[in-house]
């Protein structure tokens, strides 16, 4: 993880799916789970979707407060 990565994760929005047009960081952790279980998508959409789980699931989601805010 870089801080580019939580850049997208903020810049990203979701291509396809349920919440389309959403940004990976504002994904409910229920969906993101889905995916833990499921399986990431591959490529760069997967990777962030992953980062995010992760934040997520570790209660970490609020390092991305400061990016918002810059």
């Amino acid at each position: 993880m870089n801080s580019e990565d939580l850049e997208r994760l903020l810049t990203t929005a979701m291509p396809y799916g349920k919440y389309k047009g959403h940004l990976i960081a504002d994904l409910p952790g229920r969906y993101l789970n889905w995916f833990a279980r499921e399986g990431f998508p591959s490529g760069e959409i997967g990777r962030l979707l992953a980062l995010m789980q992760e934040l997520d699931h570790n209660g970490l989601s609020s390092l991305l407060d400061p990016l918002r805010k810059g």
